[in-house]
């Protein structure tokens, strides 16, 4: 089984984000996309505004239906900061023999390098970098152990952020068709990044 883990925030997740998991999906060969809300990223320097069930609540809506993709609430239940090494390494001695991918955006492959125990990690998985214009895509400056061990996917130009969307929310404006319908009800149900 090929497993790709779209970690993140998801405050609130998008279109943008699912987007690029069905790119790695297909692109990648994957059978699932696992959706993993982080507790307390550690590269974020701000709290998320929506609180940790909330956010989860935000993925499972707007993941319902696809039977490709589904929430991984692991680093959520387990609290404090998340380090992907950890999260591998516990996914790993749940799931032997799956195949785990880590997808992340072209802008954090030039990052892998500060991630904490990166080799480690990079021994554990393979990285799906979703390449988009305006951040270089070439590995080769990365150490030989990271370089070997990331894998390139084309992702349409998007220009959606969590971001965004909170500060739409903020003045007012609908976030209608950036965020999946069930995502806009549960953001109005519970009037979450409003003024």
């Amino acid at each position: 089984m090929k497993v790709g883990i779209m970690g993140g925030t998801f405050d609130p997740i998008h279109q943008g984000h699912l987007l690029a998991a069905e790119r790695a999906r297909e692109e990648a060969g994957l059978d699932e996309v696992w959706f993993m809300p982080s507790s307390t990223p550690p590269h974020k320097p701000n709290a998320p505004k929506a609180s940790a069930g909330q956010r989860l609540a935000m993925v499972e809506a707007a993941i319902a239906g696809n039977p490709f993709f589904r929430a991984e609430p692991r680093e959520i239940l387990r609290g404090g900061t998340s380090y992907t090494v950890d999260t591998v390494r516990e996914l790993k001695a749940a799931y032997p023999g799956y195949d785990f991918y880590y997808i992340i955006g072209a802008d954090m492959v030039q990052y892998l390098p500060h991630w904490v125990r990166i080799e480690e990690l990079a021994r554990m998985i393979t990285f799906i970098g979703l390449t988009r214009p305006g951040y270089s895509t070439d590995v080769s400056g990365l150490h030989e152990a990271i370089r070997d061990k990331v894998l390139q996917v084309t992702m349409p130009q998007v220009d959606i952020s969590s971001t965004l969307i909170r500060n739409m929310r903020r003045c007012g404006q609908s976030v209608r068709y950036l965020v999946p319908e069930t995502v806009v009800s549960y953001i109005e149900g519970n009037r979450l990044y409003e003024s």
